[in-house]
């Protein structure tokens, strides 16, 4: 009963953290917004900025695993590799959401030192887009911490237990 427990525990975590990766990528790659100004016209879209490609190409790598690891059957080996996975995963969502939301804050604030004008405030609904796309990011980083958490304790629990 206690095994069945740990097992609806983790696939619940992993459905969730793959849901929270696919909302991020999704609301990511369908940001977009054009605002014309006089004879100016400025269009925002997310793969004009690296960061936020990155951003995409990590959350689609999250998703994809997050998806296969779903199928893996319990009494695979593979579990131990899933736990260096989780990490690797963990560690590419924290670096693709560290660097969106850098270029975010840049984009809403600006840069007076660089000269960098905001610009949020001529394209608010891509703004509003990209702020859902990182919040969802951030969702997906913490359950797969959690899930790292969860994952290591799983896997390094029966070794302590073990009698020398």
């Amino acid at each position: 009963m206690v095994n069945l427990t740990k097992r609806i525990g983790a696939l619940v975590l992993r459905l969730a953290a793959f849901g929270a990766a696919l909302a991020a990528l999704i609301v990511m790659v369908t940001s977009h917004e054009r605002a014309s100004f006089f004879a100016v016209s400025l269009e925002a879209k997310y793969t004009d900025m690296a960061a936020f490609k990155y951003f995409v190409i990590a959350n689609a790598v999250v998703s994809a695993y997050s998806f296969l690891v779903l199928f893996l059957p319990k009494e695979s080996l593979l579990w131990k590799f899933a736990v260096v996975l989780d990490l690797v995963m963990t560690m590419l969502l924290t670096s693709s959401l560290s660097a969106a939301l850098a270029v975010a804050q840049v984009g809403k604030k600006g840069n007076a030192n660089a000269g960098w004008l905001p610009i949020c405030g001529q394209v608010p609904k891509f703004c509003d887009q990209v702020t859902g796309a990182l919040i969802a990011g951030f969702v997906a980083l913490v359950l797969y911490v959690l899930l790292l958490l969860y994952s290591l304790h799983s896997v390094v629990d029966p070794f302590l237990l073990q009698k020398s």
